[in-house]
């Protein structure tokens, strides 16, 4: 169907149409300038929002990816302590009797 002819029958309709009381005073006008008013975006508005509504699905997934690799990890007892293994890896930077110096 050509689109001008559907827009031309809908308005010829509408123009038989009695006008409607129940229509309150100048509402045309009170829409047009709601449209207007709300017709500047804000963009730092909505880039605050879709980055709020991100940080719950990653939040989640850090705690899932967290929580996997705690449960995942090696339980030997052949290996030392974390806090020897880091006294030993700071002090071995500090150690010069074996270096170039």
């Amino acid at each position: 169907m050509d689109i001008a002819k559907l827009q031309a029958k809908l308005l010829a309709a509408a123009r038989h149409e009695p006008a409607d009381d129940r229509v309150p005073y100048a509402f045309e006008q009170r829409i047009m300038a709601r449209i207007r008013r709300r017709g500047s975006l804000d963009r730092w508005g909505v880039w605050a929002r879709w980055m709020w509504q991100a940080a719950v699905p990653c939040l989640g997934l850090t705690v899932v990816l967290c929580a996997l690799a705690f449960s995942t990890r090696p339980q030997s007892a052949s290996r030392p302590p974390l806090s020897e293994q880091f006294e030993t890896a700071f002090y071995a930077a500090l150690d010069t009797s074996e270096g170039s110096w």
